[in-house]
């Protein structure tokens, strides 16, 4: 027997800004009730969840960004027993269609929610998983930016007389640097004391960094062993791949029904692209390419050192496979031997924290 709609039931929709949120709210006819403007805080997240139950039985709510500037509210909502779904983006041709202002997309939100197209579970960015994505969020700047650093040293190297060129110029970049931070005077010309000075500081700021980026390993390292046991005992996954792994996850697994929504989620489920007699799948350029690059890492590793995927190898090369194809299909396998791990992993966190 079909289960009958809640009478009562409203829905609300939110568009999200730094320094305000708009909600607006629907019945479950679609039905517009209301719009309410509120500050980003703890009062005003009141005055929006009092005003939403005032007009009806709030169980459902899209939100925009909840990972950004609507991550306080959806945390908010979803402690007072909300079902929050995640609006990734108002439909293109209605907005062509409607305008665009930030009611109209709280709007969008509360239908998008109402017609069941909504399916993203937001995360709950509290437990072991958002402290790993916060920790590698400035690792990855700080490679970024040493890296930067020592093409920046190089460079001026480059253009360097050739007798400083070489004095100072090495292989490697550990010594490159030491050499550079070392330097007292290159000599009396305005250009060579200025080109001094900018070596010195350009190596102490690769030494810095890296220096820092040894404290982001260390607190990875540590991360990962209490949380992701499971996961860092498989063959190629080290604490970056883990960490990347399980922050993408989420702090709540129940948002990734299977390991095809994981695969999907990391960009690495096969896309239909077959036309007439020609049937093929192609790459998902989708989903988040820093989970994708992990995946990539693994079965990288795996390729080089793993018998058993060394052997997978050989036969789909035989077969006339491309090495882009393997892995591809390396990476779906690695998705579905890592989330029963995954699972667990966040489970066990969750207990423990």
């Amino acid at each position: 027997m079909e289960e009958q709609p809640d009478q009562n039931e409203v829905i609300l929709g939110i568009d999200t800004h730094l320094d305000t949120h708009v909600g607006v709210i629907i019945d479950y006819r679609g039905k517009w009730l209301g719009t309410l403007s509120i500050a980003t805080n703890p009062s005003g997240y009141h005055e929006l969840l009092s005003w939403a139950q005032s007009l009806g039985h709030l169980q459902r709510a899209g939100i925009e960004g909840t990972g950004t500037y609507g991550a306080g509210i959806a945390q908010f909502l979803h402690t007072h027993g909300v079902e929050v779904w995640e609006i990734n983006r108002p439909d293109r041709s209605q907005r062509r269609l409607q305008g665009k202002s930030d009611p109209t997309d709280a709007e969008s939100a509360a239908r998008t929610v109402l017609s069941g197209k909504a399916q993203a579970i937001p995360k709950l960015q509290k437990g072991a998983a958002e402290a790993m994505r916060t920790v590698s969020v400035a690792r990855r700047s700080a490679v970024k930016a040493r890296t930067q650093t020592i093409n920046q040293l190089r460079a001026l190297l480059i253009s360097a007389p050739d007798d400083i060129r070489a004095r100072l110029w090495k292989s490697k970049p550990e010594q490159c640097v030491k050499a550079c931070a070392q330097i007292l005077s290159l000599g009396d010309t305005v250009a060579l004391q200025t080109l001094a000075a900018t070596l010195r500081l350009l190596a102490k700021r690769w030494l810095y960094l890296t220096t820092e980026l040894r404290e982001l390993d260390a607190t990875l390292e540590s991360l990962t062993k209490q949380a992701a046991k499971r996961l860092r005992s498989q063959f190629g996954v080290g604490p970056q791949t883990a960490a990347t792994l399980l922050a993408v996850a989420g702090d709540n697994p129940e948002r990734l029904r299977s390991e095809a929504a994981l695969a999907a989620l990391c960009g690495t489920n096969p896309l239909p692209a077959s036309s007439g007699k020609t049937v093929r799948h192609r790459l998902n350029r989708n989903g988040d390419r820093t989970a994708n690059n992990a995946l990539w890492t693994i079965a990288l590793v795996r390729m080089r050192s793993e018998p058993r995927t060394r052997a997978y190898v050989a036969r789909r090369t035989a077969e006339g496979k491309s090495t882009k194809e393997i892995q591809r299909c390396l990476k779906r396998y690695i998705v579905r031997e890592l989330y029963p791990l995954i699972l667990a992993d966040l489970k066990d966190a969750a207990l423990v924290i």
